[in-house]
């Protein structure tokens, strides 16, 4: 008798989960949890970061259990090739939202910087309105100034300084230069590992890794001396609101982007990978290289221009 399913490629189907569901349940608490925290809501205090927290921790375990599942079904041969394939176009896909979330962002500034701010300082078709909504407003980008008496404005703000040597003390100036550095060693990594150099591939990737750690440890820095030299809060108008938003957001997918690259240097050392197979690597540096180009798009527009 003939087999009718001769010559087709095996396709893995994984048993039911509950793990969408949890991690659903994790990011509802975690995004009302933080929130509230932001908005200082009448929830907030204690029981919006043990909410916060809650979600976090929950979105983590879910993530560690469904990646090691992952992990254990292809090296037990299970992932065919039509499912590595649906891998790359997630990735892609995923990407590719990731890529829409912050253009909404950059239009947002876009919209604020050449509209809403000349519209309300009286100029353009609806300047009449800003003469009801706010009579003294002055038209200019980080406005020292707000509508409200509770909320001043901030006293300085984090513009990039005219070119010479002041640029050496500026922070935002390092973070690009170590994330454009780091998109060279994410890439000699993974030249290392196609090429089966595992000593190259190590070092590189733990390279990679310190340089996503400095980074993020100079945003602190910057902030601290935002909040506390230069008067720069979220409730320092929309320059105040779109400068945290902005790189807050950016510093999140670094902090993600870090920590992707810890665990595949962790799968490294591990003897995880080869030059065949290594879509799980591949991936994070794709995410990588995207966190960059974004924070180019953040340098310009929001601390040169």
């Amino acid at each position: 008798m003939t087999d009718h399913h001769a010559g087709h490629e095996s396709y893995y189907v994984p048993h039911d989960s509950k793990l969408p569901v949890w991690l659903a349940l994790g990011l509802i608490m975690f995004m009302y949890g933080f929130g509230s925290s932001l908005n200082a809501s009448a929830d907030g205090g204690d029981a919006s970061s043990l909410l916060t927290w809650a979600g976090f921790g929950i979105i983590g375990v879910v993530l560690y259990v469904w990646f090691s599942t992952v992990i254990k079904e292809n090296h037990a041969g299970l992932a065919s090739a039509q499912l590595k394939r649906s891998y790359v176009w997630g990735m892609g896909w995923f990407i590719f939202s990731e890529v829409m979330f912050f253009a909404a962002f950059f239009g947002a500034l876009y919209y604020v910087r050449n509209f809403a701010v000349p519209w309300l300082g009286g100029e353009g078709d609806k300047g009449m309105a800003g003469q009801y909504l706010w009579p003294s407003f002055s038209p200019e980008w980080a406005s020292g100034t707000n509508p409200s008496e509770y909320r001043s404005g901030p006293a300085e703000t984090m513009a990039a300084p005219a070119l010479g040597s002041s640029w050496l003390s500026y922070l935002p100036f390092w973070n690009t230069a170590i994330l454009l550095f780091s998109s060279f060693t994410i890439h000699w990594a993974h030249t290392g590992l196609k090429a089966g150099k595992r000593a190259m591939l190590t070092g590189w990737l733990a390279f990679t890794v310190l340089l996503g750690i400095i980074f993020l440890f100079l945003q602190v820095e910057e902030y601290i001396h935002a909040y506390e030299a230069l008067g720069l809060t979220l409730e320092s108008g929309i320059y105040g609101s779109t400068f945290f938003i902005l790189t807050g957001f950016h510093g999140f997918h670094v902090t993600l982007g870090t920590f992707m690259l810890l665990m595949c240097l962790v799968r490294v050392l591990r003897g995880h990978f080869s030059p065949e197979d290594h879509f799980g690597f591949e991936a994070c540096s794709w995410y990588w290289h995207f966190v960059d180009v974004v924070w180019m798009g953040l340098f310009i527009f929001v601390y040169i221009f």
